[in-house]
């Protein structure tokens, strides 16, 4: 029992201690009446006289009314050889949330694993956050007589519980959402959050609240022959599976690459033809033209004759311009060919076909094809059918439409 001046009238009763107790028993016990009972915001006071929890006190100052009178306390002390029959005490319970308490299974947790279908054994460790709920409930199940209880101590107290709620959760878990053992890290959060709803309500009956439980580590069997030949597998997949699709992803870079330089040469080419002032025909034409021109390798007539009738066709298609210069390259290569580079023969301006004209109706004017009046006269070039109104094509005498004679 501990020590109390005897000329002391009141006592000051107050707790300022570590931050790693839950529950602390003040030393000063049957205190006079009037006594003054400190509490911090943090904490909470529960006062015991003669065996039974009279009040929870909040932070604050208090008077203690106790049945021990200063003065005449020891005449009351006289018949029970000197201790009072009005016995006094105080607990201080810590509310704080108090983290980094730390759990660990004691034995390793075995189980068939769901992807690779092979039994394994795993153990588990974490860290917890509690904080006292109901002081009344936490010191008669858990405290009792003794003098408080710690963190440690209380863990140690929920060992078999938490070994026991651990093992069983996790497997069900495991089991159930199917995770592959060596992804289970990816899983930590998840795993961690389930386990903490399925402690809660336990923690609750007690008077503890668990604020937080973390399954920070997963220790698994690497001195297993059937572990380590199925995490190479694992891994060994893993790798194919990323290989395949950066191969994958490189060939989509690639052709838009590629798609992208088309493109920019594309733009290239067409702003130096619009530099330059001709079309894409032209240009194809100059090409043909030069290449049939300069292959020495057509021989006969009849080759010849259709690699000339080619550039022709070429000569027709891109122009006045072009067509002059393959019609050069014609003369050129016929009298190279016919005459072995002699006198070369004239082309009849006739075989060059001559351009399409119309005739004014009015003043027998020629005019060029897409002229809609006489440039001489100005006269309206487009006929129309006066009883159906169709157009009449140039030089036609009856109406398409109608067949109305002109």
């Amino acid at each position: 029992m501990a020590l109390r001046k005897t000329f002391s009238i009141a006592d000051v009763i107050k707790h300022e201690g570590n931050n790693d107790t839950f529950i602390w028993k003040h030393p000063c016990e049957d205190f006079n009446t009037g006594s003054q009972l400190i509490v911090h915001e943090s904490q909470e006071a529960v006062f015991y006289m003669n065996g039974q929890a009279l009040d929870v006190f909040g932070p604050g100052r208090h008077t203690l009314e106790t049945q021990n009178l200063p003065l005449v306390g020891k005449f009351f002390k006289e018949p029970t050889g000197g201790q009072t029959p009005f016995h006094c005490e105080v607990y201080f319970i810590n509310k704080t949330e108090q983290l980094a308490i730390k759990w660990g299974t004691d034995t390793k947790l075995e189980y068939v694993e769901p992807a690779y279908n092979f039994p394994i054994q795993i153990g588990a460790s974490g860290e917890m956050a509690l904080r006292v709920d109901d002081s009344a409930r936490l010191l008669i199940k858990v405290v009792g007589t003794e003098k408080g209880i710690t963190q440690q101590g209380f863990v140690q107290k929920m060992r078999m519980f938490l070994m026991a709620r651990i093992k069983a959760h996790l497997a069900n878990y495991i089991k159930r959402e199917k995770i592959n053992i060596f992804e289970i890290d990816e899983r930590l959060i998840n795993i961690s959050e389930t386990l903490h709803e399925q402690f809660k309500p336990d923690f609750t009956d007690y008077g503890m609240s668990m604020e937080r439980f973390f399954v920070t580590t997963i220790v698994k069997p690497e001195e297993d022959g059937n572990y380590r030949r199925f995490k190479e597998l694992h891994f060994r997949q893993y790798a194919e599976v990323a290989e395949a699709r950066l191969r994958q992803q490189t060939s989509v870079i690639d052709q838009e690459t590629q798609k992208q330089r088309m493109i920019l040469e594309a733009e290239g080419i067409a702003q130096k033809r619009a530099l330059e002032g001709y079309s894409y025909q032209e240009e194809r034409g100059f090409d043909v033209a030069e290449k049939v021109a300069s292959n020495e390798a057509v021989g006969g007539m009849a080759n010849a004759g259709m690699g000339l009738g080619m550039m022709a066709g070429v000569g027709m298609g891109v122009g006045g311009a072009v067509g002059g210069a393959v019609g050069g390259m014609v003369q050129d290569t016929m009298g190279n060919m016919a005459f072995g580079g002699g006198q070369q023969p004239q082309v009849p301006q006739q075989a060059i076909p001559p351009q399409t004209t119309k005739t004014c109706l009015k003043c027998n004017n020629q005019l060029p094809p897409e002229a809609k009046f006489c440039l001489e006269c100005g006269a309206s070039m487009i006929r129309k059918c006066s009883v159906c109104g169709t157009e009449i094509p140039q030089g036609g005498k009856f109406c398409p439409e109608c067949g109305h004679k002109l």
